[in-house]
């Protein structure tokens, strides 16, 4: 995924159905990391009635902005991040790949809304689409999982009166760790993780720098030591 991509809404009719008997239909834009991924899920929403798709110029004002992506890295990471400053509208994402660090990132943007695309038929774009609308959390059942372990981790270290052992490290740094001691590169991090390799370089040097060790190594056994992985 090109760091240049614009994600540029997909046009649509730009316009809302009024006085035909049923509620008005719910505005989309949708933003897409390439032409082929926009075009499968504007085909598949196009069809259906409880869906008007908005034109780029309204885009900004539509009430569900539909985000499409093979991976959530640094640029989709900022198109979520500035979306969300839109009060006019709820955010959803469609991904392919989404690992424990990058679900930690999808929620830390304020999505509450995700589908691997997948399992993205018509009828559960829709559902996806009907639930953003009305702020409602939806998440594949086994990303439901982590994230529910992740908030009983949480409680635990804020009852945890020395707090070291799940407070010294955010999950993502935690989970970059354990990656590194099972002997996995940058590279190899980076594709696991969903985040770019200079986002994997930039987390392992902080976590380096915060703790005062000398190299991942170092980082790995002090990690290990205070039970951090």
């Amino acid at each position: 995924m090109s760091a240049s991509t614009s994600y540029e809404p997909a046009a649509g009719s730009g316009h809302r159905v009024l006085g035909t008997g049923r509620p008005d239909r719910v505005t989309v834009a949708v933003y897409a990391a390439d032409p082929i991924l926009r075009v499968g899920v504007v085909q598949q929403l196009r069809q259906r009635p409880e869906v008007d798709l908005l034109a780029d110029a309204d885009a900004e004002g539509a009430q569900v902005s539909l985000v499409v992506v093979d991976h959530v890295e640094d640029d989709v990471a900022a198109l979520l991040h500035r979306l969300r400053r839109n009060s006019a509208t709820r955010v959803g994402l469609v991904v392919g790949t989404l690992g424990s660090g990058a679900l930690q990132r999808v929620i830390e943007c304020g999505v509450p809304a995700v589908l691997r695309r997948a399992e993205a038929d018509q009828d559960r774009l829709v559902d996806l689409v009907l639930a953003t609308a009305n702020g409602e959390g939806v998440l594949p059942g086994d990303l439901l999982g982590k994230l529910l372990s992740h908030v009983g981790s949480l409680q635990r270290s804020a009852l945890d009166p020395q707090g070291l052992s799940l407070s010294t490290l955010t999950t993502r740094e935690a989970d970059m760790l354990r990656l590194v001691s099972e002997g996995l590169d940058t590279a190899e991090i980076a594709r696991k993780t969903a985040y770019s390799e200079r986002t994997v370089k930039n987390v392992l040097h902080e976590i380096i720098a915060r703790l005062q060790l000398r190299n991942r190594a170092h980082a790995v056994g002090y990690a290990l030591r205070n039970g951090l992985i």
